[in-house]
């Protein structure tokens, strides 16, 4: 059976609009899934101590309340203590925002916020990025330590291009090579597209059992053959170092009493 020139073009145009329909939901299915979001509050002098007791007490309670969900909450390690860094899970964008609003509007969050600001504002600045979870990261949270260990977020910023580079670099051989010299890799980040930087950082958090065990660690994988010859190699692959001069910034943190993940 033969369709006539005038019946195909309409079926072809009809195909044209099926597709259009079908593009962004496919598309919209392709990007969707867990999105992290990771928090840092910038405490007011003396109050890092009144905003954990708010976490610990309320907040992270709310949060489930909610829909959201608490995956780690860490403070850096040192004496000058004055940040709490988290990272928290959402099925998608859209759902962080509801989360947020109806958290925000709970009047159980409102008496507790109310309440812990009696003596004065704790935060002064909150910074929030959004992340997804590269193809070659450990499912995140992974399983919780007892004792607890010593975490070190990793910032990496690409040089011009070589993003995909650093990302195949870590997917073929550092990742391995961290695990063979005692090095627990926690979770890999991408920025989503929206975020300042999404087309060269790359952010990733690992783990020690201290100090000196992370120094060791190091040490021997940065004298590891097979680690040397996959940085010469990516190198020439990228026409030079994959990362900027000063592009390689460390934090280490240790997990609050009430993290999920420590």
């Amino acid at each position: 059976m033969f369709l006539s020139q005038s019946k195909f073009a309409l079926l072809l145009c009809g195909l044209t609009l099926l597709l259009a329909v079908i593009k962004p939901a496919d598309a919209e299915q392709k990007n969707s899934g867990p999105v992290y979001e990771m928090r840092v509050y910038h405490t007011n002098e003396g109050k890092l101590d009144a905003l954990l007791a708010r976490f610990r007490d309320h907040t992270c309670e709310l949060f489930t309340k909610h829909g959201m969900t608490n995956v780690a909450y860490f403070v850096p390690e040192g004496k000058d203590n004055k940040r709490l860094v988290y990272f928290m899970k959402y099925p998608s964008r859209a759902a962080r925002d509801a989360s947020w609003k109806g958290f925000l509007n709970d009047p159980q969050w409102k008496a507790a916020y109310k309440e812990s600001i009696k003596n004065g504002r704790l935060i002064h600045r909150v910074d929030s990025t959004f992340l997804t979870l590269t193809d070659y990261s450990p499912a995140f949270p992974g399983k919780s330590h007892t004792p607890g260990r010593l975490f070190e977020l990793r910032t990496y910023t690409a040089t011009p291009g070589n993003l995909k580079l650093l990302h195949s670099r870590f997917r073929d051989h550092t990742v391995k090579l961290f695990a063979k010299h005692g090095i627990t890799n926690i979770a890999y980040f991408n920025l989503m597209p929206d975020q300042k930087g999404a087309e060269n950082t790359l952010i990733y958090l690992i783990s020690h059992k201290d100090r000196q065990a992370r120094q060791k660690s190091f040490s021997d994988f940065l004298k590891d053959p097979e680690w040397q010859n996959a940085r010469k190699q990516s190198e020439i692959a990228g026409g030079g170092p994959l990362t900027t001069k000063g592009g390689v910034k460390h934090e280490f943190l240790l997990p609050t009493d009430f993290s999920p993940l420590k």
